[in-house]
C-alpha cells in the first residue's frame, strides 16, 4: 500500500470526511482490519482564509508547499489537496515535490465524462466559480460549464464561509441551494460539480434529480486507487 499524504483542515469538516471515505474504502477492498497509510497536514482554516481574504495566494501557496515537500520527505508517494479552493496555488506544490499530485478537477472532470455529460453546473467558492484556475481545467478536459448568476454566486458562497465551514447545516440555505441547481439545468446544465467539499455536508444526491458529483468523495476514491494500484 502507498502512503497518501493529504494537506486537510480548509476547513476540517470536509477533509475528516477524506479520512473516512480513504479508510473505509480501503478497509473493503482489502479486508480484515486493514486502513489506509496515511501522512496528515491540517491546518487552522482561519489562518488559509485570512490569506484567501487578503488576495495573498503567493502566502498560501508556499504555506502548502512547504508542508506538501514535508510530507514527502516523511514518506508519502502522493499528495492530496483535500479542498477545491486552494488548488489555486497546485502549481507551487507541484514545482516543489516529485511524487504525484491529483487534483481535484481532474479527477471530476473524469467522473463528469465517464457518465456521458458535457454541460456542468458548477458550485463552489466565489473563487472557484469565478477563476480561471479551476473553470480552466474542467473546460480543458472538454466540459461545458455553467455557474450561478451574480446574487447566487455571492449566497453560495457565504453559505460556505458562514455556515458550512462552522459545522452549521440550515435547511433555508440547502433549499437556495437546490433553486439555484434547478435554475442552471433550465440553462442547461446536466449534471452538478459540488465544487467545495463542504457542499457534500449540506446537498446530496438523494437531493438532487441530475447527476451529482461531490468532488469530496471523487477526490478521495482517486488517491485510494493510487495507494492501492
Amino acid at each position: 500500500m502507498r502512503t497518501i499524504g493529504i494537506l486537510g483542515g480548509m476547513s476540517w469538516e470536509s477533509s475528516i470526511e477524506y479520512e473516512r471515505i480513504i479508510n473505509e474504502a480501503v478497509r473493503e477492498r482489502l479486508g480484515g482490519v486493514h486502513s489506509a497509510d496515511l501522512l496528515i497536514r491540517s491546518y487552522d482554516f482561519d489562518q488559509i482564509e485570512t490569506l484567501q481574504a487578503a488576495g495573498n495566494w503567493e502566502a498560501a501557496g508556499q504555506l502548502l508547499a512547504d508542508d506538501a515537500a514535508r510530507l514527502e520527505e516523511a514518506g508519502a508517494d502522493v499528495i492530496v489537496l483535500a479542498t477545491n479552493t486552494m488548488h489555486k496555488v497546485a502549481r507551487q506544490i507541484e514545482d516543489v515535490t516529485r511524487i504525484p499530485f491529483i487534483h481535484i478537477a481532474d479527477a471530476t472532470a473524469d467522473a463528469v465524462k465517464a457518465e456521458g455529460i458535457q454541460a456542468v453546473a458548477l458550485l463552489g467558492t466565489r473563487y472557484t466559480m469565478e477563476q480561471d484556475f479551476y473553470r480552466g481545467r474542467l473546460t480543458a478536459h472538454g466540459l461545458e460549464v455553467l455557474v450561478p448568476g451574480a446574487g447566487d454566486r455571492t449566497f453560495v458562497h457565504d453559505v460556505i464561509f458562514n455556515e458550512l465551514v462552522q459545522g452549521r447545516i440550515v435547511e433555508e440555505s440547502k433549499q437556495r441551494y437546490l433553486e439555484i441547481i434547478a435554475r442552471l439545468q433550465e440553462r442547461g446544465a446536466e449534471g452538478v460539480i459540488a465544487g467545495c467539499t463542504e457542499i457534500e455536508l449540506l446537498v446530496t444526491p438523494d437531493d438532487v434529480d441530475l447527476p451529482y458529483f461531490p468532488t469530496a468523495r471523487i477526490h478521495a476514491m482517486a488517491a485510494v486507487d493510487f495507494a492501492l494500484q
